[in-house]
């Protein structure tokens, strides 16, 4: 059975990885989906063939997050091509390691622009074209609920969008229902090797992360969810549960 026509999308970071399977999800569900990149143009065309496969429009459009003129150019091009845009989601991301101590300004501007002011920049000018009932998600982090000082600008940044995207919930209510999904280790990082994440995975309380389809299922879910908003689902296998000191008395 064909879904029904809703309202065109755009994904930040669509192309590859977590983005893609997002992008695939709303094709599915009925929205046309304009997918950004940065420098992923091959991946963004294969996928955009797919979501026309679908019957659905697709468009593809290049931008660097940390170039505001970049950032506030996305919507427009999108409505360009697929008319008013009614949900966004922020998913695209910077993810670099850095700890008190070893703390550099060029690591700091990379998460704060891309992870926190870009997903403002776009929020406030999707605002200003989108429809009653629109919807944003935001991607977040479970390290949002479970303090680490571990990639801290990284985590700073996250921490950020999190409070943003309650106060956004405020600002923009009735109009336009904000929320967040927090992933827990979903794909291997740059940052390690496969046994590192398969050891990562095991720890988690549920012994394993959420699947890509997994969190693109609960950006569906809001989307879809009209009484719904400044939450934040944590799609982790219940890693924001793990602890790891002992209790005193063991």
């Amino acid at each position: 059975m064909t879904e029904p026509q809703r309202g065109a999308a755009l994904v930040t970071g669509g192309a590859r990885r977590i983005g893609r399977a997002i992008v695939l999800a709303l094709a599915a569900r009925g929205h046309d989906v304009a997918i950004h990149h940065r420098d992923s143009a091959a991946d963004a065309e294969q996928l955009a063939e797919e979501v026309r496969a679908l019957g659905r429009r697709a468009a593809v459009l290049p931008a660097d997050l940390t170039d505001e003129a970049g950032t506030r150019a996305l919507i427009p091009a999108a409505v360009e091509v697929l008319g008013p845009i009614s949900v966004l989601v922020n998913n695209a991301s910077a993810f670099e390691d850095d700890r008190v101590g070893s703390l550099s300004r060029e690591t700091w501007d990379l998460h704060l622009e891309t992870n926190l002011r870009a997903p403002l920049v776009l929020a406030e000018v999707f605002a200003a074209q989108a429809p009653d009932g629109a919807s944003i998600v935001n991607l977040l982090d479970q390290r949002v609920l479970k303090p680490d000082p571990r990639f801290f600008s990284y985590a700073l940044s996250r921490n950020g969008l999190w409070w943003a995207t309650r106060t956004l919930a405020q600002a923009l209510a009735p109009r336009i229902r904000v929320n967040g999904v927090g992933p827990g280790p979903t794909l291997a990082s740059i940052h390690q090797s496969e046994g590192e994440f398969a050891a990562e995975q095991a720890a988690i309380p549920l012994g394993h992360g959420p699947s890509p389809e997994d969190i693109a299922e609960a950006v569906v879910y809001l989307v879809d969810a009209r009484s719904v908003t400044g939450q934040m689902i944590a799609v982790d296998g219940g890693q924001h549960l793990a602890w790891q000191t002992p209790d005193i008395a063991e």
